[in-house]
């Protein structure tokens, strides 16, 4: 899967229930840090693959470790499509 640059901001409004949650941006920072989401940056912005970020938000829901690599969540993410697929 590709991945899908957002800022945090558009991270956070997707990924937060409630809208305008305080800390729903600082959790998006705090994960990127956590979990060395990939990121680009150029001098005016900094972009996050909302997919790794996704990942990392499911498995904290659903109380499950969360992979310390991005490239293991994308494989994380192709067992659970594939799962889901069957």
């Amino acid at each position: 899967m590709r991945p899908r640059p957002v800022t945090a901001a558009q991270a956070a409004a997707e990924l937060t229930k409630r809208p305008g949650q305080p800390r729903a941006v600082g959790t998006i920072y705090s994960w990127a840090t956590r979990y060395n989401v990939r990121r680009w940056a150029n001098d005016q912005v900094t972009l996050y693959d909302y997919n790794d970020l996704a990942t990392i938000d499911g498995c904290i829901r659903r109380g499950e470790p969360v992979p310390a690599t991005p490239d293991e969540r994308d494989q994380l993410r192709e067992q659970l499509r594939t799962r889901w697929a069957a």
